[in-house]
C-alpha cells in the first residue's frame, strides 16, 4: 500500500430522529431472525479498529495484484489516515464513503467485502472494472471510530488556530464541547471553493456548512480531483446506521435499512446547480431497492425510505447531490455497540448486496432503464418502540 499524500491528491445522513408515526407492531410481525433493541455485543471486537482496517486493506491491495489500488487520502484531526481505495477504469464513477460517524460501522465491513470482490479476477469483476470507476472512503471518521462516538475528535479553539477569522464567534451549532467533536455530516458545502465566514456562524441544519473539520475536507479534495477527473462525480453513496426499531409503514415488519435519493427541499435555494438530478438519484435507490427485494426470504425486502421531508444541505449527501452527483443513503437499522454476531454479519451482507446490486446496475447499464418513479412506491419507515 502506498501511503504517498502527493499521489493521493493526484488521484483523489446521517441519523436524524425525525418526527415519525409510532406504530405497535404484533410481535408476530417481527421475523424471529431480526431483533428490536439492544442485545449483548461488544463493538470493539465486532468491527475492525484502525490498524486491523489498515492491516485489511493492505492485504486486500496486495492479494489483488494492485487491482485495488489504496492510498492516503488525508489525515484525521489526531493523524491517523484516512484510506481511499480505487478500482476499475471505467468512464462513469462511483464515491462512496462509510462511517462518517464514528460509532456507525457496518458500511466499512461490507466494503471491505465488496473490495476484493470487485478487484478479482471472475469475467464479471473485469466486465464491472471496464465500465465503473469505484472510489470509496472505508472509514471517513477514524478518530470517532477509534473513539466510538459519533463526532470527531477537534475542538473549537483549534478550529480558530486554522481559521482566524473565526476568533470570537459562536462555535458550529453541530459541535458538541463535551466530546470534544463535530457532527462531520454537517460540514459540507455545494461550493466547494467555499471559505468560513464569520457571518455564516453558528449556521443551522437547514444551511450549508463549512469544511472545517479534516474529514469534510478529505471528502472535499477528493470529489474535487474527481470531478477534474471525470467531469461529474456521477454517483455519491454514504453508508450509515440508524435506530434498529423502524417497521414496515402499514405492516409492522422490522425494515432493517432504509435508503433515501431527498436531501433538498428546494435546490434553487443555494443557488443555481443545474446538473441537480434528482429522477437520476431515484433511479440509484430503485437499483438498491430491487437488488434487495430479489433476494427472497432473507429478511433484506423490508426496505423503507428515509423520512422524504428531509432538508439537509449542510450533508455530503445533500451538497454533492447540488453538484450533480445521483446520490443513495443506506442507514442500515442497528446499534453497531450492542448487536450480537450473527445479526451483524447479516446486516453487513444486506449493504454489500445492495451497493453490489447498485454497482451492477451502472455496469450493465440497466439503471438507465429504471423508471424514476418507482422510488415513490416504497414503503415510509415508522418507528417500532423497542423491547
Amino acid at each position: 500500500m502506498s501511503l504517498s499524500p502527493q499521489k493521493t491528491l493526484a488521484a483523489a445522513g446521517a441519523t436524524i430522529l425525525a418526527g415519525s408515526l409510532l406504530l405497535s407492531a404484533p410481535a408476530s410481525a417481527i421475523p424471529e431472525n431480526s431483533h428490536c433493541g439492544p442485545i449483548d455485543g461488544n463493538n470493539n471486537d465486532a468491527f475492525v479498529n484502525h490498524a486491523q482496517l489498515t492491516a485489511k486493506l493492505q492485504q486486500i491491495e496486495r492479494t489483488t495484484g494492485g487491482t485495488v489500488d489504496v492510498e492516503v487520502a488525508g489525515y484525521s484531526n489526531q493523524g491517523r489516515e484516512i484510506y481511499q481505495a480505487r478500482v476499475g477504469h471505467g468512464d462513469t464513477v462511483l464515491l462512496v464513503q462509510s462511517q462518517i460517524h464514528g460509532n456507525e460501522n457496518h458500511g466499512t465491513e461490507a466494503l471491505l467485502n465488496l473490495l476484493p470482490q470487485w478487484g478479482g479476477n471472475t469475467p464479471e469483476a473485469q466486465a464491472l472494472r471496464e465500465e465503473v470507476t469505484i472510489v470509496a472512503v472505508p472509514r471517513l471518521n477514524v478518530d470517532g471510530g477509534e473513539n466510538d462516538t459519533r463526532q470527531n475528535e477537534r475542538t473549537w479553539d483549534e478550529v480558530v488556530e486554522d481559521f482566524p477569522q473565526l476568533a470570537g464567534v459562536e462555535p458550529a451549532w453541530n459541535y458538541r464541547e463535551s466530546v470534544p467533536g463535530f457532527d462531520v455530516n454537517r460540514d459540507f458545502n455545494p461550493d466547494l471553493d467555499y471559505v468560513p465566514a464569520p457571518e455564516d456562524f453558528p449556521g443551522n441544519s437547514a444551511d450549508t456548512g463549512w469544511y472545517i473539520t479534516p474529514e469534510a475536507q478529505t471528502v472535499r479534495d477528493l470529489y474535487r480531483n474527481l470531478e477534474t477527473e471525470f467531469g461529474t462525480v456521477d454517483y455519491f453513496v454514504d453508508l450509515h446506521n440508524q435506530w434498529s426499531c423502524y417497521a414496515v409503514e402499514g405492516t409492522g415488519e422490522l425494515s432493517p435499512l432504509s435508503i433515501s435519493a431527498r436531501f433538498i427541499a428546494d435546490p434553487t435555494e443555494f443557488g443555481d446547480w443545474p446538473k441537480f438530478d434528482y429522477d437520476a438519484s431515484r433511479r440509484a435507490n430503485v437499483a438498491v431497492y430491487d437488488a434487495l427485494q430479489g433476494q427472497g426470504n432473507s429478511g433484506f425486502g423490508n426496505l423503507t425510505l428515509y423520512p422524504q421531508d428531509t432538508n439537509l444541505p449542510g450533508t455530503a449527501l445533500g451538497s454533492f447531490a447540488l453538484r450533480g452527483s445521483a446520490t443513495v443513503l443506506f442507514e442500515t437499522s442497528s446499534n453497531t455497540q450492542t448487536d450480537g454476531q450473527k445479526r451483524n454479519g447479516m446486516l453487513t451482507k444486506q449493504v454489500a448486496t445492495g451497493l453490489d446490486g447498485l454497482v451492477d446496475a451502472i455496469a450493465d447499464g440497466s439503471i438507465d432503464t429504471l423508471d424514476p418513479e418507482a422510488y415513490e412506491a416504497i414503503p415510509n419507515r415508522v418507528y417500532l418502540p423497542g423491547d
